[in-house]
């Protein structure tokens, strides 16, 4: 005669594994996706090439440029001054427009849109942080942060500026002009309106460029933990070979020309 406490327990026993192949199966099917929108391509560039007029005749800015990145990579774009650095991240923002060249930002052709398209879909996409800050000076920490969040009509805008606000630790100084802020603060300020809009690529132009050592190195942990949260796409111009080797990968500009350092 079959022992039906037996039975029972095997029947148990065989739910239990069931249930953790089951798991096992979930678990792996959601490593597989994450990893497959990891690896896509947010940005590729191809062929890039800007060049302007000059009374010595046409000057070329960028020559050639070709880049893939993907999601959630960090790049560090390093270089001299007057390399083309800054040129390109407009380009890739969409702000200024290549000679020749294609640059697709999230499966769009970013220069098959006109003018606006192209202001909407930065609006979405994309975050800056500069090294000028370039905060509005009639408008409150608070106020700058809320700004691109009410362009893109986001609701509760004051609450989701507020919490952004709050983790960049300027709770207290909301109510703030951006001249009774610190040079560190105002980057705080330029950080979270950055973060506002859960950019999936972030531009960060020479971030800690005016700012003091201490207050710089403060800013850039800032930078990396808010941007290792979200998991958003950074690139980053920058002349501090400290901080570009923090980053996922590390390109060199000279000349208008890009290539990658190994």
């Amino acid at each position: 005669m079959i022992n039906m406490f037996c039975l029972s327990e095997f029947s148990a026993e065989k739910a239990a594994v069931l249930n953790a192949k089951k798991t096992l199966k979930i678990k792996t099917l959601i490593k597989f996706i994450m990893t497959e929108n990891k690896t896509n391509p947010l940005l590729i560039v191809n062929q890039l090439n800007k060049t302007v007029s000059s009374p010595d005749g046409n000057l070329e800015l960028l020559s050639n440029i070709n880049v893939t990145i993907h999601s959630a990579q960090s790049i560090a774009i390093v270089g001299a001054s007057g390399a083309g650095k800054s040129t390109l991240l407009a380009i890739l923002a969409g702000l200024d427009t290549p000679t020749t060249g294609k640059v697709q930002l999230d499966d769009v052709d970013l220069f098959s849109l006109d003018e606006d398209g192209r202001a909407q879909l930065r609006g979405r996409l994309i975050g800056f942080v500069f090294q000028s800050f370039q905060l509005l000076p009639s408008l409150t920490a608070i106020e700058n942060v809320m700004l691109p969040l009410e362009l893109l009509s986001v609701p509760d805008a004051f609450e989701k500026a507020s919490r952004v606000l709050a983790r960049v630790g300027l709770e207290k100084r909301a109510n703030h002009y951006p001249r009774q802020l610190s040079g560190g603060e105002q980057q705080r300020v330029a950080i979270a309106r950055a973060f506002a809009v859960e950019p999936k690529i972030l531009l960060a132009d020479e971030p800690t460029g005016n700012l003091d050592m201490k207050t710089g190195e403060k800013i850039i942990e800032l930078l990396f933990s808010l941007n290792n949260e979200l998991g958003t796409t950074l690139i980053l111009v920058t002349h501090d070979e400290k901080l570009a080797s923090r980053c996922d990968r590390k390109l060199h500009m000279e000349t208008g020309m890009l290539s990658e350092i190994v």
